[in-house]
């Protein structure tokens, strides 16, 4: 009985563990008014655009839906601690990793002097990146 508990347990989780989410085709993920390159000032206030699929409060299952999270001073996703894993999990949230379940679609942040990388995720209602993953390109930027 406990092995059976064990493994419903298991699998009620998966959506967390496993990227089960489809992405519309041909979904962009990008910076509003931000380019590589750029020198800024802090605080500076980031704009997120997306092009194909559509912005949901985290915990909204609807198609073609997610809600943006910011990358910050990290490898690009996929490259990080995990690997390709990190494609497959719930995105985690600290410093380097900002989460936007509210929907929201911009955020002021205040940056140390220096260069800073960002870098754009769409996740699923659960944190997940969506299948194909909706990313941005990752922009270096140099706050003054």
């Amino acid at each position: 009985m406990r092995s059976l508990l064990f493994a419903a347990a298991l699998v009620m989780a998966a959506p967390a563990l496993a990227q089960d989410t489809p992405s519309a085709e041909g979904a962009e993920l990008y910076f509003i008014g931000l380019e590589d390159g750029d020198t800024v000032s802090s605080p500076l206030t980031i704009y997120f655009g997306l092009r194909g699929m559509g912005v949901a409060p985290a915990g909204t299952e609807v198609d073609n839906t997610g809600h943006h999270h910011l990358l910050l001073n990290r490898p690009p996703l996929g490259e990080g601690f995990f690997g390709e894993e990190e494609f497959e999990l719930a995105l985690p949230t600290d410093e380097n990793h900002r989460h936007f379940g509210g929907g929201q679609t911009q955020m002021t942040l205040e940056l140390p002097p220096g260069d800073h990388t960002l870098q754009l995720v769409l996740g699923d209602h659960g944190h997940v990146p969506h299948n194909p993953p909706v990313v941005s390109e990752v922009i270096t930027i140099t706050v003054e």
